[in-house]
């Protein structure tokens, strides 16, 4: 959900943070003080298409950052993994625009293109007003609404699949038919390939132990030598370790009558004594092991420059080698398989027709599902001044099918504009998308996966009781999910959980506008105003009050 939005000279604002709330909120204040403002700089934020005119006057840029909690966003979440961008506790998204028109946008401070930040902004938050962009208008939202409506997501999964494996195979065969010399003759190279490797009989075990053992023989005198050294020291002659050791420990035995302290330290010296002969014994060992073996050394050489020589010819490395060989012995299986033409057209035929099985099953399921949303769509239409209005979802058939199915998905409405059935955005009008919009939203809150709603003045046109009903909705909404409204209406204002009121203002001969939050006195008197006018009497105080204590 939306957590904090701060804004800095955008338009009218020239500072500005707000903390959102949960649940339903709403924005009021007289017009023209700056309400649609606040969605058009959280719409900027989420990437919509931004000019200089949006700075305002005498600032070089205008800046503005969105933050949202990603508890209730898995979408989000996996989207930002993808892209290996961090996570952390939440996500920010920032904009900011330079008075060259030059836009740039970052996601937890890590720079993105704008397409980047839309991609990830479609699943945090959806705008819904006359001039807004409206996801409920791309054929792609509205089928992924549908099927997320009647859980339809893991028949849609195995329809995806099918759809991948039917063309996959279907490309499997063009290419077996198009181009059977060009496989032949790649398939006589890979032969060749997997016989030179699998002749090398290398592994990476081996690898690892013939630069080991390398190392040891090429620098066995060394080794030798060294090993003899310090024996030398530690056991030869009078100045040797071992003597010496020997020496203080006998000295301190004698000692440690007359000063029990010293004891201690005799004993590690004589822990100290048993370690350094382990120690001693150890180097005897490996110096009569170590050996000058130069035919084995060039035995080790041989095998290293044949490994080495095998993998520059292959322009590869020898660590990549037996990855290299297992993907050259998957090929020739598909190769080989290619070469059956028969097989490959069964495999498609095949594969075609669980494509199809599994694709109409969805499709019966979507109709079954669009019948029923419909009637539901359109019962709440009914309650938002659409009367005779009525919403359907048409099914128009795709003659070859994709990974999404055999139909594409259209949202309709009949009744409003003649009684013939129109897509939805050719027929509604701002305002009535508006409605149409949070009826739909209403109907689907439970299966739809954006946290956040913004709703720009979906109040245009109504009054009296509808405007009761639109703030009821959007109240039951809010238990949901986390809903914004832009509303000049007192009905719906009052059925929010939380308030705030846009005041626009003129300072140093600069109009601004500010946000201010409304506790329960303050929201008394800005439902008052509303309901009357220029002058508020204790009447609209009382009534506003009423209002209040319904929600």
């Amino acid at each position: 959900m939306l957590r904090r939005l701060t804004i800095r000279d955008f338009v009218l604002v020239d500072r500005l943070e707000l903390e959102f709330g949960t649940g339903f909120g709403t924005l009021t204040g007289e017009t023209g003080a700056g309400k649609s403002i606040l969605v058009d700089a959280l719409a900027f934020s989420l990437g919509e298409r931004a000019d200089t005119g949006l700075i305002r006057s005498g600032s070089e840029r205008a800046e503005v950052s969105a933050e949202f909690d990603l508890q209730d966003a898995p979408v989000a979440t996996g989207w930002l993994r993808e892209q290996d961008l961090d996570t952390g506790e939440g996500l920010l998204l920032r904009r900011v625009l330079d008075g060259t028109g030059r836009s740039r946008a970052y996601l937890n401070g890590s720079p993105v293109t704008l397409q980047q930040l839309r991609e990830v902004a479609e699943s945090l938050l959806d705008i819904h007003g006359q001039h807004a962009h409206q996801s409920l208008l791309r054929s792609d939202a509205q089928r992924a609404l549908l099927d997320s409506h009647a859980r339809l997501n893991p028949l849609l999964d195995e329809v995806s699949a099918a759809w991948r494996q039917w063309r996959d195979a279907k490309a499997l065969l063009d290419a077996a038919s198009l181009g059977a010399v060009e496989l032949a003759q790649e398939r006589e190279q890979l032969e060749w390939q997997v016989r030179e490797l699998e002749t090398l009989g290398f592994s990476l075990d081996e690898w690892e132990t013939l630069n080991i053992e390398h190392k040891r023989l090429a620098h066995a005198a060394s080794l030798v030598e060294g090993a003899q050294f310090s024996l030398a020291l530690l056991t030869e002659g009078d100045a040797a370790c071992e003597l010496q050791i020997d020496t203080v420990v006998s000295r301190l035995d004698s000692l440690a009558g007359y000063d029990p302290a010293l004891t201690e330290v005799a004993t590690l010296l004589q822990s100290a004594q048993a370690e350094l002969a382990e120690a001693v014994s150890a180097l005897r060992r490996y110096a009569d092991r170590v050996e000058l073996d130069p035919h084995r050394l060039g035995e080790v050489e041989h095998r290293i420059e044949a490994v080495l020589g095998c993998a520059r010819k292959f322009r590869s490395t020898p660590e990549m080698l037996p990855a290299l060989l297992a993907r050259w012995k998957d090929r020739l299986l598909v190769l080989g398989e290619a070469a059956d033409i028969a097989a490959l057209e069964m495999r498609v035929a095949a594969a075609h027709k669980q494509y199809e099985e599994q694709a109409r099953k969805l499709s019966r399921s979507r109709a079954k599902a669009a019948a029923a949303l419909g009637v539901e769509v359109s019962r709440v239409m009914q309650q938002l001044a659409l009367g005779g209005g009525r919403f359907e979802i048409g099914l128009l058939p795709l003659e070859c099918g994709t990974a999404y199915g055999m139909e594409q998905i259209e949202f309709r409405i009949a009744g409003l504009s003649g009684s013939e059935s129109r897509s939805l955005a050719k027929v509604a009008s701002g305002g009535e998308l508006s409605r149409i919009s949070l009826a739909v939203q209403v109907v689907t809150s439970q299966a739809a996966s954006v946290p956040t709603l913004i709703f720009d003045e979906v109040d245009v046109g109504i009054g009296g009781g509808v405007a009761e009903v639109v703030g009821r909705l959007l109240r039951e909404l809010g238990v949901e999910r986390q809903v914004l409204c832009v509303t000049h209406l007192p009905q719906v204002a009052a059925r929010a959980n939380w308030q705030w009121q846009v005041i626009k203002s003129t300072e140093d001969g600069q109009i601004r506008s500010r946000v201010k939050s409304l506790d329960d006195e303050a929201r008394v008197e800005e439902i008052a105003r509303m309901l009357g006018g220029v002058e508020i009497t204790a009447i609209t105080r009382q009534h506003a009050k009423e209002m209040l204590s319904i929600s």
